[in-house]
């Protein structure tokens, strides 16, 4: 049986521990982060099931630390695996794995290298992503592909559902990969990052909304940060207003860029004509009425 040490993390993790054990890995160490109190944990948590199927975990700030090198090493592992672990290992850590040391990262790889891979290809109006497995080296996302699997990006969805896509897409990647691993034949494919792209993380005053912007593009803004992500934003009257839901609207729409009422219905007006139909609009989490909608500055001038 091989034995690996599992950095993990959020819904992939979850999924991949659990195909790790039915695959026959001996999982002797999961290295997992500790909620953040000030994020929306919306996800399953790693921890819960490492206690739920025996699996001893520790949940360290700095994965660089001599102390967490000692723990791996004493782990003896074959593999090492890192599933939407947050923090980059040092190559002191990988090389304690003499099969290798591998990731799971939520794109197709060479695109979309690095953070919130897909919150980012939504954003961009992307149609595909897809999950990949590969080799772990110093440079992020960059190592040899050992496996791929692509999922579509219908037009409605939202960073969340995409999501879920990806989640089973990663555990579908991970199980067909791992007899060629065990056995010590799995290809190793290039990933020539020059042909693909690299972007950071997002905060939530990125969300802002800029009205003045093509209508389609406020659209996939909406998409890729909707709840429960932090949402695409604007403010009105000194009100910090939250996209919940939304669609694109049909036609073209007269009036300044911006929230306005049309026959009662709430629509974000984009620079170019175009508009968003509003479905729902959150303030502190929470929906607004159709009352308090119309109540809001500025919006009742422009119902037509």
């Amino acid at each position: 049986m091989k034995r690996a040490v599992v950095f993990a993390y959020h819904n992939v993790g979850v999924r991949c521990l659990k195909v790790l054990a039915a695959r026959g890995i001996d999982v002797a160490l999961v290295v997992t982060h500790h909620d953040n109190p000030a994020e929306t944990i919306w996800f399953e948590s790693v921890a819960a099931l490492c206690d739920e199927m025996g699996i001893p975990w520790i949940a360290p700030d700095d994965p660089s630390t001599p102390e967490l090198h000692a723990q791996v090493a004493a782990a003896q592992p074959d593999f090492i695996f890192s599933f939407y672990y947050r923090h980059m290992l040092p190559t002191a850590v990988l090389a304690l794995a003499p099969r290798g040391a591998y990731n799971l990262h939520g794109s197709l790889l060479p695109r979309y290298r690095g953070r919130v891979p897909v919150n980012w290809a939504v954003l961009h109006g992307e149609t595909e992503t897809g999950a990949t497995l590969h080799e772990m080296t110093a440079k992020p996302d960059a190592g040899a592909i050992i496996g791929q699997t692509m999922v579509p990006i219908l037009p409605d969805d939202t960073a969340f559902e995409v999501f879920g896509k990806l989640t089973v897409a990663s555990e579908q990647t991970l199980w067909l990969a791992l007899p060629g691993l065990i056995a010590g034949t799995a290809p190793r494919l290039p990933n020539d990052l020059s042909q693909g792209s690299y972007f950071g993380g997002r905060k939530p005053e990125d969300g802002r909304i800029d009205w003045t912007r093509p209508a389609r593009e406020i659209y996939n803004l909406h998409r890729a940060v909707a709840p429960p992500y932090p949402g695409a934003w604007t403010v009105v009257g000194g009100r910090t207003l939250v996209l919940g839901r939304a669609r694109m609207a049909a036609g073209r729409f007269d009036g300044q860029p911006g929230l306005a009422l049309r026959d009662g219905q709430l629509l974000g007006i984009g620079g170019d004509g175009q508009a968003l139909r509003i479905i729902e609009l959150l303030e502190n989490g929470r929906p607004l009425g159709p009352e308090q909608v119309r109540g809001l500055p500025g919006l009742a001038g422009r119902d037509a």
